[in-house]
């Protein structure tokens, strides 16, 4: 089963999110920006860092880079795609997530241990986290804070699409609507996450927590593959 790992320019947690995507059972690959070629990636994750320096905004750019058409197509087939921190902010941007990443209800890069609640393990990136379970998890983030309309906040909700929130004494980072950390797109194929879950995948890091999301991640998309 073969992780791709797409690399933009500006990208700091690729080599990251490639180890714990090796450490979850995967065969794991970068993926440059530039090259539209998948490779045969059975899943694809964008990681987190600044891509285009974050001008104009995070993710505004990024969306336009030759190797997101491919994203898209992946995705369009029922493909998965996990986009991390300034990942989700390029799956925002392009659409491929609902809703939008602004900055930092306190103006500042926030940069801490959060805990999460898992809604549902009944997806393909929660699968292998057992019941009761909060994640331990860092985010390191300047424009974190998750926004949209009431009313599809609501639909979003209702149809069991956020599927991770800020729990716990360490409270909500980015001052995000509803507490959401983390939202599934309307095929559930498609995941944004603001906290590191790569960060979080060796006990030595402080936490192996994000290991069950990425261990979700790849033992899906093997049994997608298997199925295919």
């Amino acid at each position: 089963m073969k992780v791709g790992v797409v690399v933009f320019p500006g990208s700091n947690c690729d080599r990251d999110a490639i180890h714990a995507a090796r450490l979850a059972g995967a065969q794991a690959e970068p993926l440059w920006h530039e090259d539209p070629d998948l490779h045969g990636a059975d899943a694809v994750i964008l990681p987190g860092g600044f891509a285009y320096g974050d001008y104009l905004r995070a993710g505004a750019l990024a969306r336009f880079s030759p190797i997101m058409g491919s994203v898209r197509e992946h995705a369009e087939r029922g493909g998965l795609v996990l986009g991390i921190c300034n990942g989700f902010q390029v799956l925002a941007e392009a659409g491929l997530v609902p809703g939008a990443l602004l900055r930092n209800a306190s103006l500042r890069f926030e940069h801490r241990w959060v805990r999460l609640t898992v809604t549902r393990r009944d997806t393909a990136f929660t699968s292998a986290i057992p019941p009761d379970v909060t994640l331990l998890m860092p985010v390191a983030h300047g424009e974190g804070c998750y926004t949209s309309p009431d009313d599809k906040l609501d639909a979003l909700e209702a149809r069991g699409g956020v599927l991770f929130r800020y729990v716990g004494p360490e409270g909500n980072p980015n001052g995000s609507a509803r507490d959401v950390a983390g939202v599934l797109s309307e095929r559930e194929n498609v995941c944004g996450l603001m906290p590191h879950p790569e960060r979080a995948s060796e006990r030595l890091l402080g936490s192996d927590d994000g290991l069950l999301l990425l261990r979700s991640l790849v033992t899906s998309a093997g049994q997608r593959l298997a199925a295919a």
